[in-house]
């Protein structure tokens, strides 16, 4: 019994932390879907930040990979969070101003998808691509998506998971695989 006390404080204790050095909160149900496409977000983020560090890379093949990515994830993605989530999380005062950001941000994202689709983007702009999605998962993740689940009752999650469900069953499920220049390298 002591061994699954003590591995359980354990684990606990390697669980990320915020700034106030609480660990984050496990992910609520409802918000599962939206963090799974965060994942794949970021894993195009790591993949793409480590082509960059490594040189060479291929501008078409990224960018074409980057819209297709937004049309069939990302688009539904942000419709999702702009029709069902923000809009609940805005009727809390302390989460306002962070929705009006997370919303701001969207926009400087839409932006950045558009010039990849236009193919438009040079490896700096890639680079600010990787940042600023990467930031903008991370803020959701970690103050959005917490400050929710503190301030709402499991109930008013699952209602919010529900028309989530909804607003995302458009999105693709095919499996996006990286083309053999977009593929993920060892870090150097």
């Amino acid at each position: 019994m002591t061994s699954v006390i003590s591995s359980g404080a354990a684990l606990l204790a390697l669980r990320p932390r915020g700034a106030d050095n609480r660990p984050y909160m496990l992910r609520d149900k409802s918000l599962i879907p939206l963090s799974h496409q965060h994942q794949h977000c970021l894993a195009l983020c790591v993949r793409l930040d480590r082509a960059i560090q490594a040189g060479g890379v291929d501008l078409e093949a990224w960018q074409a990979e980057i819209q297709q990515i937004f049309e069939q994830e990302i688009t539904f993605h942000f419709a999702a969070e702009e029709k069902e989530l923000f809009p609940v999380a805005a009727r809390f005062p302390e989460l306002q101003l962070l929705v009006q950001e997370l919303v701001t941000g969207h926009i400087l994202l839409r932006d950045f998808f558009s010039r990849a689709a236009a193919r438009k983007l040079h490896v700096a702009g890639l680079q600010a691509l990787v940042e600023k999605l990467a930031s903008h998962i991370r803020k959701e993740e970690r103050e959005l998506f917490e400050g929710m689940q503190r301030l709402m009752s499991p109930e008013e999650l699952s209602v919010v998971g529900g028309a989530l469900q909804q607003s995302l069953a458009e999105a693709s499920n095919a499996c996006i695989l990286p083309s053999a220049a977009t593929r993920l390298r060892p870090k150097q």
